[in-house]
């Protein structure tokens, strides 16, 4: 089973489609996918994106949230609407004997949208008691208040779900208006799949991306992580210390050195037991139960990251541990051993990241959106098999930036004293 990059017409804009025809179960799946219609949209309205894609799950204004819901459910229909750091995604599944029906429901979601005062309303109050539930997740907490030291003053400084003052401004005039100027053909790509042929494929895309209007293709922003480490330490009453660090990674999406970072990144802090984080905070300093770390290659931003908790009397030393351990990881790079083992793994679990077809399509379109031809991950694991340890470690002694470390901890200070 291989993935096709196909493309179809549609009022002169030619559209991308990803596709892969799989006969191995009866079923159909497409997503929809709008760019630059994710939280680096929202402007000066933190959440808008995530808001307006609640409001879609709201169903049409012709059946309601219930009767639309009902519809989907009769026929094992499954259609929603999420938004993401960058795009707007709608996701339809269904056997192949309903999918002409979802079809159906998925322009009717696109041409009427139930965007009333009430579904507003309703949204409004989820999303306000999802933040109210959130102020108690010392994670989030941590999470966020790093985003806004590492992203100050750029559109990924803000938490995508919105803050309490942000949503309550939110109106229905400001649904309609961001649903209405990111909906469009020329930031649209379609990723379809399951037991249809090619032909299928482009007439169900060709029929979804009918309702829309040509519009214009929206520039992707780009967020440049801080240089200057920062810190900052939130006071709660939390029985541990919530430790969130990150720094730059200067890699574009779509780098032929992509297979480097992500060997780099597992020996560092993805591979869980085994990872230098791990083996440096827990097994030799028994200061946390878990340390990871990670480097995220989007296209509106590219960062190292990584958390750990630790005793609040501990947060002081453990930070700095972090630091050292990063740093000595420049400096020395990698062991022979270590490579070894990355390579083991990666290669070894690569069956499990592609047994299902949602799986393999998701691959398929992270492929194509980031600016790799389709197959890449293929290629990409046969350079890591022949990755050598001079390569690697000249890679991570080139990458000096992700010592420039910004933590966001959250901690009990009255219990750390």
């Amino acid at each position: 089973m291989s993935q096709e990059l196909l493309h179809v017409n549609v009022k002169g804009v030619e559209v991308p489609v990803v596709f892969e025809q799989s006969t191995t179960l009866p079923i159909v799946s497409l997503q929809l996918v709008m760019q630059v219609a994710g939280s680096i949209e929202d402007g000066n309205t933190p959440g808008l994106a995530r808001f307006v894609a609640s409001v879609l799950g709201e169903g049409t204004k012709t059946l309601g949230a219930v009767g639309f819901a009902k519809k989907l459910e009769q026929r094992a229909i499954t259609l929603s609407a999420n938004a993401g750091t960058e795009t707007l995604v709608f996701e339809l599944g269904a056997l192949k004997e309903a999918f002409d029906e979802g079809i159906v429901h998925l322009n009717a979601l696109l041409q009427e949208p139930n965007f009333t005062k009430e579904s507003v309303e309703k949204v409004r109050l989820m999303t306000l008691g999802s933040i109210s539930r959130r102020a108690s997740d010392f994670d989030y907490v941590a999470t966020t208040a790093l985003r806004e030291l590492m992203f100050e003053g750029t559109p990924l400084a803000h938490p995508g779900l919105g803050t309490s003052a942000s949503i309550k401004a939110l109106g229905l005039k400001e649904v309609e208006a961001f649903f209405r100027t990111h909906m469009d053909l020329s930031n649209a790509i379609v990723v379809i799949g399951g037991d249809l042929s090619q032909e299928e494929a482009k007439a169900y895309a060709k029929n979804v991306l009918a309702t829309l209007e040509v519009g214009t293709k929206r520039p992707l922003p780009y967020a440049q992580v801080t240089k200057t480490p920062k810190v900052s330490v939130l006071q709660k009453p939390s029985e541990q210390a919530y430790i969130y660090f990150g720094a730059p990674f200067y890699m574009q999406s779509g780098d032929a050195d992509s297979h480097k970072a992500r060997v780099a990144a597992f020996i560092l802090g993805e591979s869980g037991f085994g990872s230098r984080l791990m083996e440096e905070i827990r097994v030799k300093r028994g200061l946390a139960y878990s340390a990871y770390g990670k480097i995220s290659i989007n296209r509106s931003s590219s960062k190292f990251t990584g958390h750990l908790q630790t005793k609040n009397e501990n947060k002081d030393e453990a930070m700095v541990l972090v630091r050292s351990v990063v740093e000595d990881f420049v400096k020395g790079g990698v062991s022979e051993e270590e490579l070894a083992q990355a390579k083991r793994f990666l290669l070894g679990s690569e069956p499990l990241r592609t047994e299902t077809l949602s799986q393999r399509l998701s691959r398929a379109f992270f492929e194509y959106y980031r600016g790799f031809a389709l197959g890449y991950s293929k290629e990409q694991l046969q350079k890591i098999e022949t990755l050598s340890l001079e390569e690697l470690n000249a890679f991570i002694a080139s990458h000096a930036e992700i010592a420039q470390l910004s933590f966001a901890v959250v901690t009990n200070v009255d219990a750390a004293q």
